[in-house]
């Protein structure tokens, strides 16, 4: 799928709109195959985008689990610590 798309469940604090929203939008520019619409299709887009959006904060909010949350500091430092391995330099 799309690399700029990232997990939202069990985060602590919890996603916050800009990141369903920011999730949303990625989703629709890969289905689209277009990061910025046409004039003609711009009103379709942006209503895709919101009803997403509005969606995935649903689906959020239902799920459930069993697992602690998980910290965004710490899971962001793991995806830089698999960056630097992968594109061998030393992490920050």
């Amino acid at each position: 799928m799309c690399r700029n798309i990232h997990t939202l469940h069990n985060f602590e604090p919890a996603a916050t709109d800009d990141e369903v929203h920011a999730a949303a939008l990625q989703f629709v520019r890969k289905v689209s195959g277009s990061t910025k619409p046409s004039k003609a299709n711009a009103e379709a887009f942006d209503r895709a985008v919101a009803e997403i959006a509005h969606i995935t904060q649903h689906l959020l909010d239902e799920l459930v689990t069993h697992a602690p949350p998980k910290d965004r500091e710490v899971e962001a430092a793991k995806a830089r610590a698999r960056a630097a391995v992968r594109y061998q330099r030393e992490p920050a």
